[in-house]
């Protein structure tokens, strides 16, 4: 297998599995009800694209989805920002999730570092969800008001979610190892009405006391009216610690017939966060029905989901995997949530967890498959991963070594499907195809109903370079719109700015002519570590609050072959020097303001940061020299306020950059 090496074949599917795949029964679904025929995936996926609306209506019909009004027409208008799908039709993600009954059945799977196991059924879900949503009625909670979580990956954030959804409120989470500054900045701007929330949570073999972040919360979100705290850390002396609480076990103590209410397709679900180089964390809304469209078209036909499927991610209440962990439960499948540290107290955590559930399917970041391979670990020798059937991996580019690690010491005969797509859509542009082989280093082929190319400056397509990852028609779980942008110049300048009426997504791809892709990390200045997206803003508005501090600059080094390194740049008042003790108090107040994700790997003293003429730092220019471009390509001294600023970052591209990518 060493002798392998990139775009070679390192695993095929058997005839018997493709013609058991989820893609296999879609493709002969179409054609017996459709009179439609391809003679293979890329013929498949092009019908996809130039005919959306019967590509669509298909997925509707082929995953049953359940409305209480049937649509209009598939697509009114194609326009991008403003495309509208569906019109007409009324539905409900959570009827969606829980009108089917799966008597006997595990819903959710639940393990911590502190909670060996804890099973809910499907009628205990069911049940539970119909409870805190009576709750939440008589609280005064009605369709369209926020409900916030700060929360884990825990049973009561699923059940509290699902709980939201089914009355149309819509549904907004943080992860607790967010520090209190970043969630504020978060749910500030969308007027949550309820937060849900904990004392605290287990990381890494330690506890973590977030009730003062609890109690922030409710003094700085002033629409709140009602705070549910979940006992996690602490079971007793809670109303000791918090004022104003309701406990978590009040709102099960009526039960209730679980109800839903009907909602438009466009009706907001939930409320993503993803940032830009600016100002403050974009809102993106998402609505009900093109999350479940999208969500189902993921997962069974690119992910291959049944409802005999147990399905593990590895993520965060902040992260939009746990998003996409829920539909799961679409699936009528059985969704494992894990809590804690993967590599507590070792890394093998996971995989014992995926031995104990009999997990079928294991999603996971790529750096932690780099991480185990770094480490020496080796599954196959240890854990019985009988049931496992597929490894699905994203959040930043998997390495050619990590391919065959995974065949070598996970499993011979197993699917790994690497993906990239974004919190913007939340899903997948590029991922897994069931029915084709898998080569080292690239990704099987573009998503099914997303027109995905490759672009140059000018807006030409590529094919077999390198380019900006372009979506040049809409998808139904594209934003509806980022909260509080009354007239979408936000959402506008987002994606659309570049290529009038195409979405720029700010990821290098190149798409070779069998259709098979790379990612090679972010083209603009977004930070991405282990697939969680932070912008570049709410690092400086932590690092450039502290007194010794000026201003400073962030370079996430994130590509494909490099693996990941955070560099922070700073300018100190002049009385101060870059020491130990300045860096160890730098890296605390971004781990408690920020999250300990986004804490620097390196943190370097600067004279000046580079700036436009219009005093603009220059992060996208920096970041494409430290990443080893040429210099004459990626900066122009002569649009520059400082350009003797340069001089410093010249020199460490050089030492950072032994070859070049680009």
């Amino acid at each position: 297998m060493k002798s392998l090496t990139e775009g070679q074949i390192i695993w095929e599917p058997t005839q018997k599995r493709i013609e058991q795949t989820g893609l296999t029964h879609y493709a002969n679904w179409l054609k017996e009800k459709k009179g439609l025929e391809f003679q293979d995936y890329q013929q498949l996926w092009k019908w996809s694209v130039d005919e959306l609306e019967e590509f669509w209506a298909s997925v509707w019909e082929f995953c049953e989805v359940i409305a209480t009004r049937p649509y209009d027409r598939v697509l009114a208008d194609q326009t991008m920002p403003g495309a509208r799908w569906f019109e007409g039709s009324r539905l409900n993600y959570a009827e969606n999730a829980l009108s089917k009954e799966q008597e006997g059945k595990t819903a959710i799977f639940f393990r911590s570092e502190h909670i060996v196991n804890q099973e809910i059924s499907w009628k205990a879900l069911k049940e539970k969800v119909a409870s805190v949503s009576h709750s939440l009625r008589k609280l005064g909670v009605k369709s369209g008001d926020r409900v916030v979580a700060y929360m884990p990956n825990i049973p009561e954030t699923v059940i509290a979610f699902l709980a939201t959804a089914s009355i149309g409120a819509i549904w907004s989470s943080c992860s607790p190892d967010f520090g209190a500054k970043s969630v504020i900045d978060r749910f500030k701007q969308i007027e949550p009405v309820v937060l849900f929330a904990v004392d605290g949570y287990h990381y890494n073999g330690k506890s973590f006391d977030k009730t003062s972040v609890v109690a922030q919360l409710q003094k700085e979100l002033i629409t709140v009216k009602h705070t549910v705290l979940v006992p996690y850390i602490d079971k007793e002396n809670l109303e000791q610690k918090i004022e104003n609480i309701i406990p978590w076990k009040t709102l099960l103590i009526e039960s209730s017939e679980l109800s839903f209410e009907s909602v438009a397709f466009d009706h907001p679900l939930w409320i993503l966060y993803s940032s830009g180089t600016t100002g403050m964390p974009k809102p993106i809304v998402q609505g009900h029905g093109g999350i479940i469209l999208e969500h189902l078209k993921a997962t069974r036909l690119h992910q291959d989901m049944t409802s005999e499927d147990t399905v593990f991610w590895f993520t965060t209440t902040g992260w939009m995997m746990w998003n996409l962990l829920m539909a799961g439960l679409l699936n009528r499948a059985t969704i494992v949530l894990y809590d804690g540290s993967p590599s507590y107290p070792d890394m093998d955590t996971l995989w014992k967890l995926a031995e104990d559930a009999g997990v079928t399917s294991f999603g996971t970041s790529a750096p932690f498959l780099t991480s185990s391979m770094k480490l020496g670990i080796k599954p196959i020798e240890t854990y019985d991963l009988s049931k496992l059937k597929s490894l699905f991996s994203t959040g930043a580019p998997l390495s050619s070594d990590a391919y065959k690690w995974v065949y070598e010491h996970v499993k011979k005969d197993i699917w790994l499907s690497s993906s990239s797509g974004g919190t913007d859509v939340c899903s997948g542009f590029v991922g897994g195809v069931s029915i084709l082989p898998v080569r080292i280093g690239e990704i099987q082929g573009r998503s099914l109903g997303v027109h995905v190319e490759a672009f140059d400056e000018q807006g030409n397509s590529l094919v077999n370079d390198v380019g900006e990852l372009v979506i040049t028609k809409p998808m139904p779980s594209m934003p509806l719109y980022f909260w509080n942008d009354h007239d979408g110049a936000r959402y506008f300048d987002s994606y659309f700015d570049t290529y009038p009426g195409i979405w720029k997504h700010g990821d290098w791809i190149k798409i070779d002519d069998r259709g098979s892709c790379i990612i090679y990390g972010r083209s603009d200045s977004t930070i991405n570590r282990s697939g969680v997206r932070m912008g570049t803003s709410d690092i400086y508005r932590v690092v450039e609050a502290m007194d010794e501090v000026m201003e400073s600059l962030v370079i996430d080094r994130e590509v494909l072959g490099r693996g990941s390194s955070l560099l922070l740049f700073v300018v100190l008042k002049r009385e101060n020097t870059l020491d130990s003790n300045l860096m160890t108090k730098i890296k605390n107040e971004i781990r408690e303001h920020v999250s300990p994700r986004f804490i620097p790997d390196e943190i370097y003293l600067v004279n000046q940061i580079p700036k436009t003429l219009n005093g603009k730092k220059m992060e996208v220019p920096i970041r494409k020299l430290l990443l080893g471009f040429e210099f004459d390509k990626v900066v122009n001294p002569d649009s520059m306020s400082n350009p003797e600023s340069l001089s410093f970052f010249k020199q460490l591209a050089i030492e950072l950059n032994e070859e070049r990518i680009f």
